[in-house]
């Protein structure tokens, strides 16, 4: 049986899901969004960057397999359970729980649940302009197909927040939610790269939790890289690695959110919040308060918010 798209893709210049003819079990899910609404999607200016084709939920996908020659959308596929064997522009790669890929637009490949041991997967195509900035955002590339994060609940909480669209009889305004939540899923996924090691982030929560702890000192690198038992400039590597960030730069957010805290909760004078940060130079702080929040500490005490 081929899938709609397949059999109406030629009747559209609107890019269609390629999904597999893999016959869906009573425990699976496939959810393919009508050709009608996907060119709704493609115009309407709150899903018309980024919007998705079909997705779903396959549940040991014993002889799930798919080759596809010329991909014309994007497939995100998160496996959590299983194996599957990839092949991606000729680069073989094997699947495995925890990891997730990105099949983009233009990518021959080809894939094969493991027989033995069939993947479980949460999947979605999906297209718009913003796919290939999404896709670099991501974390992936010509030489990074896959990502392996773990077990990510947040991320199974985003595919099935895909899914809640479901029996509204491919509504508009739920397909529009769905978009959105799409885009939620993808701009979630670098926090989850953020975390896939568990022995890392534990380290990183201490580390943390040690900066809250003195936001009223002046930390050094070398202080901080004490912590961890490596020298500054390994330290320091390792964390920005880890965060994208230099652990002193991290530090000095954590001291301007207390200033904003501050600043919007009692009636203490810059100078005196200066003091309880560290800073005995009230006016060297407010220069680094400007330079995070792109305005000064009076400005944005006295800025209306609501």
């Amino acid at each position: 049986m081929m899938d709609y798209f397949s059999m109406t893709s030629h009747q559209s210049t609107k890019p269609s899901a390629q999904t597999s003819q893999w016959p869906v079990p009573a425990d699976s899910v496939r959810y393919v969004v009508p050709e009608p609404i996907v060119r709704q999607l493609a115009h309407h200016p709150l899903t018309r960057e980024l919007y998705p084709l079909a997705f779903g939920h396959y549940r040991r996908a014993a002889g799930h397999h798919m080759h596809r020659e010329h991909h014309r959308d994007n497939l995100l596929i998160y496996c959590t359970d299983g194996k599957a064997f990839l092949n991606v522009a000729g680069e073989p790669y094997t699947v495995s729980a925890g990891d997730l890929l990105l099949l983009p637009a233009g990518a021959s490949h080809r894939y094969t649940a493991d027989p033995d041991n069939p993947w479980t997967i949460h999947w979605v195509h999906y297209t718009g302009p913003l796919a290939a900035e999404f896709g670099d955002y991501m974390g992936f590339d010509d030489n990074t197909r896959v990502l392996h994060l773990g077990r990510q609940p947040r991320l199974l909480v985003d595919f099935n927040g895909l899914l809640s669209v479901r029996q509204t009889g491919f509504r508009t305004k739920g397909l529009i939610h769905a978009s959105n939540r799409l885009r939620q899923l993808l701009s979630a996924v670098p926090m989850n790269v953020d975390e896939t090691s568990q022995a890392r982030q534990a380290e990183l929560d201490t580390l943390h939790n040690y900066m809250r702890e003195h936001l009223e000192e002046r930390l050094t690198l070398q202080q901080l890289a004490e912590l961890s038992g490596l020298s500054p400039a390994h330290f320091a590597t390792r964390y920005r690695e880890q965060t994208g960030t230099s652990p002193i730069q991290h530090f000095l957010h954590l001291k301007v959110e207390r200033a904003c805290e501050l600043l919007d909760t009692t009636s203490h004078t810059f100078a005196d919040i200066s003091r309880q940060l560290g800073y005995d130079d009230a006016y060297y702080f407010s220069r680094l308060f400007k330079k995070v929040m792109g305005k000064s500490p009076s400005d944005y005490r006295h800025t209306a918010r609501h």
